[in-house]
């Protein structure tokens, strides 16, 4: 057959994927000598799976791994699902909860992509409520309340906190305010997958109170296991009920599961916490460098290991910063975004190479 992916879904042919970290710099060739552009850690821990017999399937939710990640998040196990990463999580909401050609999300950009991403794939529409720099990119929950009441469609809600890629947290007034926002009207997600880097701010502690209120994890940031692809669902047990209904049988390799328990052991989480003191650290010394560069003008707070920075050239630094094996993210796509690359934490070393690199391109210009 000529052109069989004229038999794709027309809305699949006209998707723009997602452009991931490694996909942006394989296309463009770019040979990456200090990746500084997808939130990974910058630190590894060492893992040695314990059992090398791989012929049998899996469990379909790993009982210790979801008991350990339960204690962790102080919930229930009954409250827990184990994802392939956060983003099996997003797609498992949407496909849970919207019906294609006929449901809506809503989000608030500038944020993460995946959510658009996810629910263009399954044909469902997307409504946008972009928020601004000026008020420090905090939603609007009148302006959501006036959205949910025109749009009934609207099934799932999805909010970022730390927020990727301006850093900013949600404060509790705002939380409550979602919450109460979407009862009775919407699933509302909140997504966490940096929050280790604020621990005191999860929204864990309202789950009791809000059961349409669902909470994305992972283990690729702060715990440093992005190689593993392993997140979590933390939600009411009727919605992780609902959820488990959708999931694939077997969602969680044995590996992963194997390696996911030792990182929530007792020692893997002390490791873990030692480990986001330090990018903390760091974050903080390259802020302060940052904002005393010419050129550079704006480095946003964050919450999270990165920084999110305007520079006058921004263009021309990127592309000056990629042609040296330095590469970063590039936001000035995104809403209220213009002139700002998103720059991950990285180790000492590879913070000084940055700083070194901007300082001689910042003085050509």
């Amino acid at each position: 057959m000529e052109n069989p992916e004229r038999l794709a879904r027309p809305e699949v042919q006209a998707l723009t994927p997602y452009q991931s970290a490694r996909r942006i710099v394989a296309a463009a060739g770019g040979r990456g000598d200090v990746w500084l552009n997808a939130n990974e850690s910058a630190e590894s821990d060492d893992y040695a799976l314990r059992n090398g017999r791989l012929n049998r399937y899996p469990d379909a939710q790993p009982a210790e791994v979801i008991a350990r990640y339960a204690a962790y998040s102080g919930v229930s196990p009954e409250s827990i699902l184990a994802t392939r990463g956060g983003d099996e999580g997003i797609d498992l909401l949407i496909r849970t909860f919207c019906t294609g050609g006929r449901d809506a999300v809503l989000q608030f950009p500038p944020t993460y992509g995946m959510y658009s991403v996810s629910a263009e794939t399954a044909n469902v529409r997307v409504v946008n409520l972009t928020t601004s720099p000026e008020n420090g990119w905090t939603p609007d929950v009148k302006a959501l309340e006036a959205a949910l009441e025109k749009d009934p469609a609207i099934q799932v809600v999805f909010a970022c906190s730390p927020n990727n890629p301006t850093g900013n947290l949600l404060s509790p007034e705002v939380v409550s305010g979602l919450i109460n926002a979407t009862r009775g009207r919407a699933i509302l997600v909140l997504d966490e997958a940096y929050i280790e880097f604020s621990p005191d701010d999860t929204a864990v502690d309202r789950l009791e109170r809000a059961p349409h209120l669902v909470i994305i994890r992972t283990l690729s940031k702060a715990f440093a296991l992005a190689g593993i692809r392993c997140g979590f669902l933390i939600g009411s047990p009727a919605v992780i009920g609902m959820i488990r209904k959708v999931i694939a049988p077997y969602p969680i390799p044995a590996p992963v599961a194997d390696i996911a328990e030792q990182a929530l052991s007792d020692e893997g989480i002390a490791r873990m916490k030692t480990r986001v003191l330090a990018t903390l650290r760091r974050r903080e010394e390259l802020a302060r460098a940052l904002r005393a560069l010419p050129g550079v003008l704006e480095v946003s707070p964050s919450a999270s290991n990165f920084l999110l920075v305007r520079f006058a050239e921004s263009a021309r630094v990127f592309t000056g910063l990629w042609d040296r094996g330095i590469i970063l993210r590039d936001q000035s796509r995104q809403p209220t975004l213009a002139g700002a690359i998103r720059i991950t934490v990285g180790t000492d070393e590879e913070n000084a190479l940055l700083l070194a690199a901007l300082t001689e391109l910042l003085g050509e210009y």
